[in-house]
């Protein structure tokens, strides 16, 4: 695996965290791999992540601030190895758009659950679960240990 793409809805919560975690990952194991993020719908657009994300990441040591929102493209169904989808409605809708080299991050840890969206938790305390989620099975895919401060 050379590259990764990240995708969850709105690419301002779940997939920058991904994102900025797995670049963490693969810069302190140095692992020579493209990574980035996107959502299945346009909302977003432009945007950063969202407070609550740039804050959880930072707890842990990441800095997802400079990241912007973006739309999956089907090109990148082909300039990426690997699609991670964050959820199984975002895996539906990316299958229905063609890609074929795609899977669920919650299969790397999780038993098949969906990495849930905290956008609509109740506040801080979900973006810190859904993180300690997404590092869990981020750290699974790419079989390597914890490397962030302050984690488990």
């Amino acid at each position: 695996m050379k590259s990764v793409l990240f995708v969850c809805l709105g690419n301002i919560c779940r997939s920058p965290l991904a994102e900025g975690y797995a670049k963490h990952l693969a810069f302190a194991n140095v692992m020579d791999l493209k990574i980035d993020s996107a959502g299945t719908g346009a909302w977003h657009v432009g945007e950063p992540p969202c407070a609550n994300s740039v804050r959880v990441a930072a707890k842990y040591g990441i800095d997802i601030a400079d990241l912007r929102a973006r739309e999956v493209k089907r090109e990148d169904f082909t300039s990426f190895d690997l699609i991670v989808a964050l959820d199984e409605s975002n895996y539906q809708d990316l299958k229905r758009l063609g890609a074929t080299n795609l899977v669920k991050l919650g299969d790397y840890g999780y038993g098949g659950k969906d990495v849930p969206d905290p956008y609509f938790f109740d506040g801080f305390d979900g973006f810190d679960e859904v993180y300690k989620m997404i590092e869990s099975c981020v750290n699974t895919l790419f079989s390597v240990k914890s490397y962030t401060k302050d984690s488990g």
